[in-house]
């Protein structure tokens, strides 16, 4: 029997939590896209400090998923965020959806999935939209599996990380 699924919001005091969860979870999955396995990217996304100062920051909301006692992978919503295709609309952006790769597959991704929904329409969101790697197959399967579609692309300019695999989708899901 596996163990119980259970998703908490967390606040700044859950910094260091945050850090040592999403290093873990984008750790398994990304590594490869960077000259430098992450290491610049790593710290500028998810050092403690860095995260302290987003979680204090009242439009982003942070998740964390467990798998038991075991966190698993987080989430991060902003709550004011214009899609830069439809800049009228009013907006809700996932910004991350990371899971551990042991945690793949198990319902988690759907989880978090169906409470950016849930937060989006509490908060009276026409759309929902977030950015993926082009080259994220399984991902972008799973988000057009919960209603999303391509709506741009982008690229991305970090020197550090690999020409082939800058590219991002830009997905929304209308809301109303």
């Amino acid at each position: 029997m596996s163990a119980a699924i259970s998703i908490r919001k967390i606040s700044t005091m859950d910094a260091a939590l945050l850090s040592t969860t999403a290093l873990n979870a984008y750790c398994d999955h990304y590594l490869h896209l960077w000259y430098d396995t992450g290491e610049w990217y790593k710290k500028r996304s998810f050092a403690k400090e860095v995260l302290e100062q987003e979680l204090e920051d009242t439009n982003n909301l942070f998740y964390i998923a467990y798998e038991g006692d075991l966190p698993v992978g987080f989430l991060k919503l902003r709550i004011n965020a214009v899609l830069e295709t439809e800049p009228t609309r009013n907006g809700l952006e996932l910004e991350r959806i990371y899971l551990t790769k042991a945690a793949s597959r198990k319902g988690i991704g759907k989880q978090l999935m169906e409470l950016s929904l849930s937060i989006a329409r509490q908060h009276q969101k026409e759309i929902i939209w977030l950015k993926a790697m082009d080259s994220s197959n399984g991902p972008i399967a799973f988000y057009r599996q919960m209603g999303f579609e391509l709506c741009g692309i982008t690229r991305l300019s970090f020197e550090q990380m690999k020409e082939e695999y800058r590219g991002m989708v830009i997905m929304k899901k209308e809301l109303t």
